[in-house]
């Protein structure tokens, strides 16, 4: 086969360019955005996937240290139930089987069970319990929610500041989280710098919640702070940080905080309502909630660059 001349080999490269899907194209093929989030330490550029929770592998975390109070009640526990013996004779044991054997018998031969008081005893019917399957397989689908993953390992976001710095890790073959996903081998073969260009709904402003919410219920900035609780609740979840995910739990002050800023800026009545709700809400409380929630996920950030 002849060697192509360098003109060829320019007109074949633009032709696989122009047939490889590039920019959205490509994140849109894989299920797969990049994600801008500017923190107290810098503007981290990683990636973000949603996936059902019955595809994936959480990230590996390092165990909790145990709070030495329930250590030691689970250990007193422990010792109690290795002290606690329960003996059956043999003849306790054959009158349980014998009773046993009774009961069988009586149901088989269609006689009327019942109890000490000489009340009925009605065999449960399998059909009462076909109305409990719809519901427990509701509640399978609701487990089987999709589920935020970033590209992370061992329980730290994996973040760079640059998209040459994160394209450079992603062709690298360098273990992370999002490895598992069926479509990362084309991200892996495809992905170019001028690929890392979050969307607008994918950049994040975490550095200014904090200062935000101190100017006041006035100032406060609705679009950054609802932003602000998505990204969080994410990060939380899939970097498996316990104090960020108690901390926006439904109920939760921050939670309360989150649905007042909604409902603020859904307008009409409901936003007339979410705006008097907010100015029930404490700023100097709700700022001191976000620095904390803010102070757990750049502690599991792992710079790379």
């Amino acid at each position: 086969m002849a060697s192509q001349t360098p003109e060829e080999a320019a007109e074949a490269a633009v032709e696989e360019s122009a047939s490889s899907p590039s920019g959205r194209e490509l994140w849109d093929e894989v299920r797969i955005t990049p994600v801008e989030i500017a923190m107290p330490g810098g503007v981290a550029l990683t990636l973000r996937a949603y996936r059902k929770a019955s595809e994936l592998t959480p990230t590996e975390i390092e165990a909790d240290e145990d709070d030495p109070f329930e250590a030691r009640e689970r250990a007193a526990a422990a010792r109690a139930a290795e002290e606690e013996e329960v003996f059956v004779d043999d003849e306790f044991a054959a009158l349980v089987a014998e009773g046993e054997a009774d009961a069988k018998g009586k149901k088989s031969s269609g006689t009327e069970l019942r109890n000490e008081d000489g009340e009925l005893v009605e065999e449960p019917d399998p059909e009462d319990f076909k109305d409990d399957e719809p519901e427990a397989e509701a509640a399978e689908e609701a487990s089987d929610e999709e589920v935020p993953m970033f590209l992370s390992h061992r329980g730290k976001l994996l973040a760079f500041k640059t998209p040459e710095s994160l394209v450079s890790f992603l062709r690298s073959g360098a273990p992370h989280d999002l490895a598992q996903l069926d479509t990362w081998p084309i991200v892996a073969e495809r992905v170019q710098s001028s690929d890392i260009d979050p969307a607008a709904d994918d950049r994040y402003e975490l550095d200014l919640v904090v200062e935000n919410l101190r100017g006041g219920h006035d100032t406060w900035d609705l679009p950054l702070l609802i932003g602000a609780g998505e990204v969080a609740r994410d990060l939380g979840h899939a970097l498996r940080l316990k104090p960020v995910i108690l901390a926006l739990a439904p109920g939760s002050p921050l939670d309360d905080l989150d649905e007042s800023l909604r409902s603020a800026e859904s307008g009409g009545m409901g936003g007339f309502f979410g705006r008097r709700k907010l100015r029930k809400i404490g700023a100097q409380q709700a700022s001191l909630g976000w620095r904390s929630v803010i102070g757990k996920i750049s502690a599991a950030v792992d710079w790379r660059d």
